[in-house]
C-alpha cells in the first residue's frame, strides 16, 4: 500500500519473458541423470570468486547464511547495476544439460547465454529461506561452452546464492565432483496445521538438489526447499510424516517421524462479519487524498485496516502514533471513540502492519513474541478488532505464524487477522505469504491480494494476464481458491481510483464482474473457473480516502453489490 502519491515501482512488472520464466521454475524441471557431471567450477564458492566474474565489484563470499559448505555468494545491486556474477563453463555439442542454484534474499535471476540454441533464464522473488532455481538447456551442434550467471534487480536487496550446478555430459574442463547421495535431513517438525493441511519445515542438508515427503510411507509431495504443506486431510486426524532429501545420485534415508493433528473444522478467525465484505484501508497520514477520520468512513465498508504500525526499536515490536497535525487536529481521543462507535455498528477496526515502507521484521522467536505483545498492547489501547499483514519488504512464514498464533491465544476467537499481499506473493503456495496464510487458515478472517502495480501474472491455468480485466482478478484469485484457502478468506484487492496506484486500477463495474464469476460464473472474460465459490468473502481497495477523493464511487457500487452476492 502507498504512502505517497503512487508511482509504478519497477520490481512489481514482469516481462513476458520473466512470466514464463516464473511457469517453469512453479512447474519444475527433472535432474540430470546420475552418470552425467557439474561442469560448473567452485560451484559452491569455497575458494571465494574462484572462476566467477561479477559485476562492478557486486559480488563476494560469506560464511552465513550458506545452503552448504562453508561459504556462499553475496551479491548486491546498486544504481544501474543489478550484481551479475558469472563463470563460461565448458559443454559437449548437441546436449541437454539441467543448471540449477540455491538462492535467498533479493530477487534473483539464474540463466545462461552462448546456449547455441535458445538461451534460458528462471527467478524467484525475495525469499526469506534458501530455494532452489533450475531450468534445462540444450548446445547447439558446435557449442563448447555457454556463460551461466546469476544477478538480482535493480532497488533490492543483496542475494545470496551456493551450490550451482550444470548438470550433463562432461565437457572436458573439469568441474566439482559429482554428487553423492546425500544425508538423511534433521530436525523435522510441525509449523502449522489446518483442518486439512500440515506445513512441516526440516533443516537443509548439504548436496542435497531436492526433498521428497511422506506421510506413512507414501510419497505425498516433493519440495525444493525445506518447508511444505500436504494438503488434502482431514480434520480432527493424526497423521505421520518424514523427510527423504535427493539430488542427481539417488535419495537418503527417511528422516525421524513426526507427527500432526488436523484442526477440527476450517477457515475463518473473528466473528461478527457478514458473509460477504468489504475491506477498505484508512490512511494515518495525508497524502492528498481525502483526509478523514474514522467515523467518515462510509457504512459500506465492514472492515478498516488502519494504516499504518510501524516498527520500533524492539525487534518484531510494531507500535502506532495517530497524526494528529496531518489529519487536521484529530485527537487520539477522538480517534477511539470513533473507533469504538464503528465497533457498536457492527464494523471491524483492525491495525495494518508493514504499508510500501513498512520494515517490520519478524524472524526469529524473540521477534514473533515482541510482535504479537505489541500487536495486543494496540489491540487493548486503541480497541483494535486485531491485525492486517500488510508487509511488501520479506515475510518469514515460520515467525510471522508463530507469532499470529501467540496473538490468537491472547486475543482469542473474536480476532480478526487480515492479510494484504501483492499479486507475486501468492502466485504459489511455495510463497512466504502464501505459507503463512496456509499455517494460520483455522484462525484467518480474509486474504486480500493486492491486484495492482503488478504487470502481467500467471493465473491458476498457466496463462498469462494483464492486469486491470476480469480475467487478472478471477483467474489469479482461482489460484488461492485452489491452493488451500477456503473461499470465505479470498477477496479481491484493488485501488479506489487511479490515483490510489501506479497501474492496475479497474472501474467498479469490472470488479463487480469478477465478484460475479467467481461466486456465480457469470460475467466472466475469456477465463471461467472450473466452479463457483458462493462463498467468496468480497472485495478491499485502497483506500477509503481515494474513495472519498471520488465522491465514493469505489464504495457506492462495489459495496452493496458485495452484500448481494448469494
Amino acid at each position: 500500500m502507498d504512502r505517497v502519491p503512487a508511482l509504478p515501482r519497477r520490481r512489481r512488472t514482469l516481462a513476458g519473458a520473466a512470466v514464463t520464466a516464473l511457469a517453469l521454475s512453479l512447474l519444475g524441471v527433472g535432474h540430470a541423470a546420475a552418470a552425467d557431471v557439474n561442469n560448473a567450477k567452485n560451484a559452491g564458492f569455497e575458494s571465494g570468486l574462484a572462476d566467477w566474474t561479477c559485476s562492478a565489484g557486486s559480488g563476494t563470499t560469506v560464511p552465513s547464511p550458506v545452503h552448504g559448505g562453508a561459504a556462499a555468494l553475496k551479491a548486491t545491486p546498486a544504481g544501474q547495476d543489478y550484481a551479475q556474477c558469472s563463470q563460461t563453463v565448458p559443454v559437449k555439442p548437441n546436449s541437454t544439460y539441467t543448471l540449477s542454484a540455491w538462492v535467498q534474499g533479493g530477487y534473483t535471476y539464474l540463466g545462461a547465454t552462448g546456449t547455441g540454441t535458445t538461451d534460458v533464464s528462471t527467478w524467484t522473488p525475495d525469499s526469506t529461506s534458501w530455494k532452489q532455481l533450475s531450468t534445462t538447456f540444450t548446445t547447439g551442434a558446435s557449442t563448447t561452452s555457454v556463460t551461466v550467471y546469476l544477478h538480482g534487480w535493480y532497488g533490492q536487496a543483496a542475494y545470496y546464492a551456493d551450490d550451482v550446478s550444470v548438470y550433463g555430459p562432461d565437457g572436458g574442463g573439469g568441474g566439482d565432483p559429482s554428487p553423492t547421495v546425500p544425508s538423511s535431513p534433521t530436525g523435522l517438525a510441525v509449523s502449522g496445521t489446518t483442518s486439512s493441511s500440515v506445513s512441516l519445515s526440516w533443516n537443509a542438508v548439504t548436496g542435497a538438489t531436492g526433498y521428497n515427503v511422506y506421510r506413512s510411507g507414501t510419497k505425498v509431495a516433493s519440495a525444493t526447499g525445506t518447508s511444505a504443506t500436504v494438503t488434502g486431510l482431514s480434520p480432527s486426524t493424526s497423521y505421520s510424516f518424514q523427510v527423504t532429501a535427493t539430488n542427481a545420485a539417488g535419495e537418503s534415508a527417511k528422516s525421524a517421524v513426526v507427527t500432526a493433528t488436523t484442526a477440527s473444522s476450517g477457515g475463518g478467525g473473528g466473528t461478527g462479519l457478514p458473509k460477504h465484505a468489504v475491506t477498505g484501508y484508512w490512511q494515518n497520514f495525508n497524502n492528498g487524498a481525502t483526509v478523514q477520520r474514522i467515523s467518515d468512513v462510509p457504512s459500506q465498508y465492514d472492515i478498516i485496516a488502519v494504516a499504518f504500525a510501524d516498527a520500533t526499536s524492539t525487534p518484531g515490536a510494531v507500535g502506532f502514533t495517530l497524526d494528529s497535525a496531518g489529519l487536521g487536529g484529530y485527537t487520539v481521543d477522538q480517534f477511539k471513540a470513533d473507533v469504538a462507535a464503528k465497533k457498536a455498528a457492527g464494523k471491524k477496526v483492525v491495525v495494518s502492519v508493514g504499508g510500501q515502507n513498512g520494515t517490520v521484521s519478524v524472524n526469529d522467536a524473540t521477534s514473533a513474541t515482541n510482535f504479537a505483545n505489541s500487536v495486543y498492547a494496540l489491540m487493548q489501547t486503541y480497541g483494535f478488532d486485531g491485525v492486517d499483514i500488510d508487509l511488501e519488504n520479506g515475510l518469514n512464514a515460520t515467525y510471522m505464524s508463530q507469532a499470529l498464533r501467540q496473538l490468537s491465544s491472547k486475543a482469542g476467537s473474536s480476532l480478526v487477522i487480515t492479510m494484504a499481499p501483492q499479486t507475486i506473493d501468492m502466485q504459489s503456495t511455495s510463497n512466504a505469504y502464501f505459507q503463512t496464510a496456509l499455517n494460520v487458515k483455522d484462525i484467518l478472517t480474509v486474504v486480500n491480494t493486492q491486484y495492482y502495480n503488478s504487470g502481467s501474472m500467471l493465473g491458476c491455468d498457466g496463462k498469462v494476464y494483464s492486469q486491470g480485466s476480469v480475467d487478472f482478478l478471477t483467474a489469479l484469485a482461482c489460484i488461492q481458491l485452489q491452493g488451500g484457502l477456503s473461499p470465505s478468506q479470498v477477496g479481491l484487492g484493488v485501488p479506489a481510483s487511479t490515483s490510489a496506484a501506479g497501474s492496475g486500477y479497474v472501474s467498479p463495474s469490472v470488479v463487480n464482474n469478477a465478484l460475479d464469476c467467481l461466486a456465480k460464473g457469470t460475467n466472466c472474460g475469456t477465463f471461467k473457473p472450473s466452479k463457483t465459490y458462493p462463498d467468496l468473502r468480497g472485495a478491499m481497495t485502497w483506500s477509503t480516502n481515494w474513495d472519498a477523493a471520488s465522491g465514493n464511487a469505489w464504495s457506492n457500487s462495489v459495496g452493496p453489490h458485495v452484500h448481494a452476492l448469494p
